[in-house]
């Protein structure tokens, strides 16, 4: 499976953004997509994850009640759908696939796509 991150940009801070994954290749029900974000020098830290097969959503305690996660099975592709956006939301956004269930490492998911930019200005 390859997955491609797309809708990054340059937001002013309490504005939106709507950021999408899409995949190609089967997912399976069994699967878990999540979305990380990395800024420079850090590691990428959890944001957001989807079960494929029930839709069960988990976030980070950072973006809990700004931030939703979903996922189209018709259309193979996740989505984030960021509101409230902070300054310290500004990163590279990836999205990913887990086949061991759900972790909030990155280290668990693989199939890493190019990166899509959020800028958040002050």
């Amino acid at each position: 499976v390859q997955l491609q991150a797309s809708g990054g940009g340059l937001v002013q801070a309490g504005g939106s953004l709507r950021l999408s994954c899409a995949a190609s290749g089967r997912i399976f029900s069994s699967h878990v997509m999540g979305w990380f974000r990395q800024t420079p020098g850090k590691d990428r830290d959890f944001v957001a994850a989807v079960r494929w097969g029930s839709g069960n959503t988990y976030y980070a305690d950072s973006v809990k009640g700004r931030f939703t996660i979903s996922r189209s099975t018709a259309e193979n592709a996740v989505y984030l759908q960021m509101n409230s956006l902070k300054p310290e939301d500004t990163a590279d956004y990836y999205c990913a696939r887990s086949w061991s269930g759900l972790s909030y490492t990155h280290a668990a998911y693989d199939n890493w796509g190019q990166g899509t930019l959020v800028t958040v200005s002050s």
